[in-house]
């Protein structure tokens, strides 16, 4: 394996590794992710419970609704540039496929999973401004709380994927400018991120 193969090899390595552990059952690498969920539930249920929040929750969901927009944009606009630039090499590297080539087509499903994610998030947050809009003691209210639930709990974990999926662009275009700075690359922001996804750790509650 030359050192081109072994560069991409290991960044791909270091980024596969933190991914299977985040799905991993029973985690502890990342407490956070999970427990922002469990925020934004206990949220929703205290909003819920005080008549006259709906303007305040609805303006809630907005920012976080604004928030997933522009990393959708950007997703998609990263996207595009990428496909745009990448495609003569793309048609020439599958003649001979290299490390260049795989580390393309990893950073095109990166931006494709980081858009469909955060677009997805953007839905769930829409739906979930109609619930949270609702008169508190209305039936209808009632009626849909669960949902409500439901959908901004999906809708916060697919912008956290979205927003991770984004971020391990990183070490892959650096692996395409220099192959041997990729790992280097891989285990920086992997260990940014462990270290952000284990903040809040003590002060929350388990």
């Amino acid at each position: 394996m030359d050192g081109g193969w072994a560069g991409v090899a290991l960044t791909l390595a270091v980024l596969g590794l933190y991914e299977a552990v985040l799905v991993l059952p029973r985690q502890r690498l990342a407490p956070a992710p999970a427990r922002h969920a469990g925020l934004r539930e206990d949220w929703l249920g205290v909003v819920s419970a005080q008549p006259g929040s709906e303007l305040l929750a609805v303006q809630t969901l907005r920012n976080s609704l604004m928030s997933a927009t522009l990393l959708a944009s950007t997703a998609a606009l990263a996207l595009m540039g990428t496909a745009t630039l990448t495609a003569p090499s793309l048609h020439d590297g599958l003649a001979s496929p290299g490390p260049r080539l795989v580390l393309e087509l990893v950073l095109l499903a990166l931006l494709s999973a980081s858009l469909v994610a955060t677009l997805m998030a953007v839905r769930f947050y829409n739906h979930a401004g109609f619930v949270v809009g609702m008169p508190v003691a209305s039936p209808a209210r009632v009626r849909w709380a669960d949902v409500g639930v439901r959908y901004v709990r999906r809708a916060g974990v697919l912008y956290g994927v979205g927003l991770r999926q984004l971020v391990l662009v990183v070490p892959v275009i650096a692996a395409l400018l220099a192959p041997a700075a990729g790992p280097v690359a891989a285990a920086l922001v992997v260990a940014v991120l462990v270290a952000l996804d284990r903040f809040g750790d003590d002060a929350a509650p388990g």
